[in-house]
């Protein structure tokens, strides 16, 4: 196994342990934490995988202006305080040894994680020698993938303001 392998696998197992903790929390605040490092582990796998670009969008926009967006509204709704519909514990343990042995299988089989060699990888890589790393992403974005671009900054903008609907009733 090479370096690069063992890198991966390490940042793999760092995200689905850290989706598994987001999800088994009761706190609100905990769970948030942990999909921030679930995030910082998915751009490390992106750095690995030679999309530092991709990377940095993922540190920006989702670990940075999303989850500030997070926090904020479970401070607006004042989510300190964990519920009765909570996971306990024991589903929390059970997912993350599921999703680890899913990982381990994975390991074993010998599961190579590289774009390289694959036609979209080469695809890609041609793309960045003739456009740069920014043309290659940009212009598919604001090209074929604007409409559920600005669908979900629209579905976002409608999540602040029903969060301060439900904010202002309780007041």
């Amino acid at each position: 196994m090479t370096l690069t392998q063992i890198v991966f696998w390490t940042f793999s197992a760092l995200a689905v342990l850290g989706a598994a903790m987001c999800i088994t929390r009761r706190s609100p605040v905990a769970s948030a934490l942990w999909l921030v490092q679930t995030l910082f582990a998915l751009a490390a796998l992106f750095v690995v995988l030679d999309a530092q670009f991709v990377a940095v969008l993922q540190v920006l926009v989702y670990a940075g202006a999303i989850m500030v967006l997070f926090l904020f509204v479970i401070m607006l709704l004042n989510l300190g305080r964990p519920g009765p519909s909570d996971l306990k514990g024991p589903v929390g343990l059970a997912v993350a040894t599921l999703l680890g042995g899913l990982l381990f299988f994975q390991l074993l089989r010998g599961a190579t994680p590289s774009a390289a060699g694959t036609p979209a990888g080469d695809t890609m890589a041609q793309l960045q020698q003739e456009q740069g790393i920014v043309g290659a992403v940009a212009r598919p974005l604001f090209s074929q993938y604007l409409i559920p671009f600005e669908i979900t900054s629209v579905l976002l903008l409608a999540a602040i303001v029903g969060a301060v609907v439900l904010a202002k009733r309780k007041l």
